[in-house]
Protein backbone atom coordinates (compact mmCIF):
# COMPACT_ATOMS: atom_id res chain seq x y z
CA UNK A 1 0.00 0.00 0.00
CA UNK A 2 2.79 2.47 0.90
CA UNK A 3 4.32 2.03 -3.07
CA UNK A 4 0.62 3.14 -4.20
CA UNK A 5 0.33 6.07 -2.25
CA UNK A 6 2.90 7.98 -4.08
CA UNK A 7 0.94 7.35 -7.24
CA UNK A 8 -2.55 8.45 -6.36
CA UNK A 9 -2.16 12.18 -6.83
CA UNK A 10 -0.71 11.87 -10.29
CA UNK A 11 -4.09 9.40 -10.96
CA UNK A 12 -6.01 11.86 -9.60
CA UNK A 13 -4.79 14.93 -11.98
CA UNK A 14 -5.18 11.80 -14.92
CA UNK A 15 -8.68 10.92 -13.94
CA UNK A 16 -9.75 14.86 -14.33
CA UNK A 17 -8.10 15.25 -18.03
CA UNK A 18 -10.88 15.35 -21.01
CA UNK A 19 -10.27 14.53 -24.11
CA UNK A 20 -13.07 15.64 -27.31
CA UNK A 21 -12.72 14.57 -31.11
CA UNK A 22 -12.90 17.90 -32.70
CA UNK A 23 -13.16 18.53 -36.61
CA UNK A 24 -14.34 21.54 -38.73
CA UNK A 25 -14.65 25.42 -37.18
CA UNK A 26 -13.50 26.12 -33.76
CA UNK A 27 -13.49 29.31 -32.04
CA UNK A 28 -10.62 29.70 -29.64
CA UNK A 29 -10.74 31.89 -26.51
CA UNK A 30 -13.55 33.41 -28.29
CA UNK A 31 -11.10 35.52 -30.59
CA UNK A 32 -9.65 32.80 -32.98
CA UNK A 33 -11.39 31.22 -35.29
CA UNK A 34 -9.65 27.86 -37.38
CA UNK A 35 -10.88 25.20 -39.69
CA UNK A 36 -9.77 21.85 -38.61
CA UNK A 37 -9.67 20.12 -42.50
CA UNK A 38 -8.80 16.72 -40.22
CA UNK A 39 -10.04 15.76 -36.44
CA UNK A 40 -7.96 16.65 -33.58
CA UNK A 41 -7.86 15.32 -30.21
CA UNK A 42 -8.81 18.19 -27.75
CA UNK A 43 -7.46 17.83 -24.30
CA UNK A 44 -8.69 19.90 -21.88
CA UNK A 45 -7.13 20.07 -18.54
CA UNK A 46 -8.72 21.28 -15.53
CA UNK A 47 -5.47 21.61 -13.53
CA UNK A 48 -3.71 23.39 -15.97
CA UNK A 49 -6.08 26.26 -16.72
CA UNK A 50 -4.02 28.10 -19.54
CA UNK A 51 -5.23 30.44 -21.95
CA UNK A 52 -4.59 28.59 -24.50
CA UNK A 53 -6.25 25.59 -26.30
CA UNK A 54 -4.02 22.15 -26.88
CA UNK A 55 -4.88 19.37 -29.51
CA UNK A 56 -2.88 16.60 -30.04
CA UNK A 57 -3.00 13.56 -33.27
CA UNK A 58 -1.14 10.99 -31.17
CA UNK A 59 -1.56 11.74 -27.74
CA UNK A 60 0.11 14.40 -25.83
CA UNK A 61 3.73 13.13 -25.14
CA UNK A 62 3.45 12.07 -29.29
CA UNK A 63 2.84 15.76 -30.40
CA UNK A 64 0.95 19.37 -29.49
CA UNK A 65 -0.76 22.10 -31.05
CA UNK A 66 -1.15 24.61 -28.93
CA UNK A 67 -3.55 27.97 -29.77
CA UNK A 68 -3.34 31.11 -27.69
CA UNK A 69 -5.77 33.87 -28.67
CA UNK A 70 -6.42 37.30 -27.12
CA UNK A 71 -3.96 37.32 -24.26
CA UNK A 72 -3.68 41.08 -23.16
CA UNK A 73 -0.75 42.62 -21.26
CA UNK A 74 0.04 41.00 -17.98
CA UNK A 75 -1.17 37.70 -18.77
CA UNK A 76 0.86 34.79 -18.40
CA UNK A 77 1.04 31.95 -21.34
CA UNK A 78 0.34 29.45 -18.98
CA UNK A 79 -1.48 28.86 -15.48
CA UNK A 80 0.54 29.00 -12.26
CA UNK A 81 -0.04 25.10 -11.34
CA UNK A 82 -0.78 24.24 -7.82
CA UNK A 83 2.02 22.00 -6.97
CA UNK A 84 1.12 19.07 -4.90
CA UNK A 85 4.47 17.64 -4.72
CA UNK A 86 8.17 18.55 -5.97
CA UNK A 87 11.14 16.09 -6.97
CA UNK A 88 14.31 17.02 -4.26
CA UNK A 89 16.02 19.65 -6.57
CA UNK A 90 13.61 20.45 -8.80
CA UNK A 91 13.17 24.10 -10.17
CA UNK A 92 10.17 26.65 -10.07
CA UNK A 93 8.63 27.33 -13.06
CA UNK A 94 8.48 30.02 -15.38
CA UNK A 95 5.77 31.68 -16.03
CA UNK A 96 6.14 33.88 -19.31
CA UNK A 97 4.06 37.08 -19.38
CA UNK A 98 2.93 39.01 -22.34
CA UNK A 99 3.98 42.65 -22.49
CA UNK A 100 2.46 45.17 -25.21
CA UNK A 101 5.24 46.76 -27.43
CA UNK A 102 7.64 43.71 -27.38
CA UNK A 103 9.71 43.15 -30.76
CA UNK A 104 9.90 40.04 -32.78
CA UNK A 105 12.62 38.03 -30.58
CA UNK A 106 11.06 39.03 -27.55
CA UNK A 107 7.56 37.41 -28.53
CA UNK A 108 9.69 34.00 -29.70
CA UNK A 109 11.94 34.55 -26.33
CA UNK A 110 8.21 33.70 -24.32
CA UNK A 111 7.74 30.72 -26.00
CA UNK A 112 11.83 29.66 -25.47
CA UNK A 113 11.23 30.07 -21.83
CA UNK A 114 7.80 28.46 -22.25
CA UNK A 115 9.43 25.62 -23.44
CA UNK A 116 12.83 25.40 -21.04
CA UNK A 117 10.38 24.27 -18.25
CA UNK A 118 10.38 20.96 -20.24
CA UNK A 119 13.68 20.96 -21.45
CA UNK A 120 16.84 22.49 -23.11
CA UNK A 121 15.45 24.48 -25.88
CA UNK A 122 17.08 25.91 -28.85
CA UNK A 123 15.73 28.36 -31.24
CA UNK A 124 16.97 27.44 -34.86
CA UNK A 125 15.31 30.16 -37.38
CA UNK A 126 13.24 33.14 -36.96
CA UNK A 127 11.50 34.91 -40.12
CA UNK A 128 8.56 37.40 -40.60
CA UNK A 129 5.24 35.53 -41.86
CA UNK A 130 1.72 36.10 -41.61
CA UNK A 131 -0.60 34.92 -38.74
CA UNK A 132 -4.15 34.88 -38.57
CA UNK A 133 -3.94 38.07 -40.99
CA UNK A 134 -1.38 39.85 -38.90
CA UNK A 135 2.36 40.60 -39.74
CA UNK A 136 4.29 39.01 -37.07
CA UNK A 137 7.31 36.38 -36.70
CA UNK A 138 7.35 32.36 -37.33
CA UNK A 139 9.95 30.35 -35.58
CA UNK A 140 11.62 26.75 -35.37
CA UNK A 141 12.98 25.32 -32.19
CA UNK A 142 13.68 21.99 -31.12
CA UNK A 143 13.26 21.21 -27.52
CA UNK A 144 15.47 18.38 -25.81
CA UNK A 145 12.81 16.86 -22.96
CA UNK A 146 14.30 15.73 -19.79
CA UNK A 147 11.37 13.64 -18.35
CA UNK A 148 12.12 11.20 -21.40
CA UNK A 149 15.25 12.67 -23.27
CA UNK A 150 13.21 12.44 -26.67
CA UNK A 151 14.42 14.96 -28.79
CA UNK A 152 11.64 17.36 -30.08
CA UNK A 153 11.34 19.70 -33.29
CA UNK A 154 9.02 22.31 -33.40
CA UNK A 155 7.92 25.12 -35.33
CA UNK A 156 5.53 28.64 -33.78
CA UNK A 157 4.11 31.58 -35.17
CA UNK A 158 2.88 34.88 -32.90
CA UNK A 159 1.21 38.22 -33.81
CA UNK A 160 -0.12 40.72 -31.63
CA UNK A 161 -3.13 42.21 -32.26
CA UNK A 162 -5.04 45.65 -30.74
CA UNK A 163 -2.19 45.04 -28.18
CA UNK A 164 -3.02 41.40 -27.47
CA UNK A 165 -1.00 38.03 -28.17
CA UNK A 166 -2.18 35.53 -30.68
CA UNK A 167 0.13 32.53 -31.63
CA UNK A 168 0.28 28.96 -32.47
CA UNK A 169 2.89 25.99 -31.42
CA UNK A 170 3.42 22.51 -32.84
CA UNK A 171 5.71 20.51 -31.05
CA UNK A 172 6.45 16.54 -31.75
CA UNK A 173 10.11 14.01 -31.70
CA UNK A 174 12.31 14.92 -34.83
CA UNK A 175 12.30 11.13 -36.07
CA UNK A 176 8.74 10.27 -37.34
CA UNK A 177 6.01 12.18 -35.93
CA UNK A 178 7.26 15.76 -36.75
CA UNK A 179 7.71 15.48 -40.74
CA UNK A 180 3.99 13.40 -41.14
CA UNK A 181 2.08 15.68 -38.35
CA UNK A 182 3.41 19.29 -39.35
CA UNK A 183 1.25 19.25 -42.65
CA UNK A 184 -2.03 19.07 -40.53
CA UNK A 185 -0.85 21.53 -37.87
CA UNK A 186 0.10 24.47 -40.72
CA UNK A 187 -3.10 23.59 -42.32
CA UNK A 188 -5.02 24.87 -39.45
CA UNK A 189 -2.74 27.36 -38.87
CA UNK A 190 -2.65 29.35 -42.45
CA UNK A 191 -6.90 29.00 -41.96
CA UNK A 192 -6.65 31.25 -38.28
CA UNK A 193 -7.83 34.70 -38.26
CA UNK A 194 -9.34 36.90 -35.73
CA UNK A 195 -13.19 37.61 -35.07
CA UNK A 196 -13.63 40.79 -34.07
Amino acid sequence: MKFLLPLVPALLLAACTTIARVDGEQLVGGKLAVTLPAAWNKVTDPWDGGPYDMWTQEGIPLDHLRLWAGVRPGQALVAKPTVLFRAPGEKDARYPTFSAGLTPDRLVNLFETLYANEGAVQVTRMEPTVFAGQRGVRFEFTLARRADDLTLRGVGWVAVHRNELYAATFAAPRLAFYARLLPLAEAVVRSARIKG
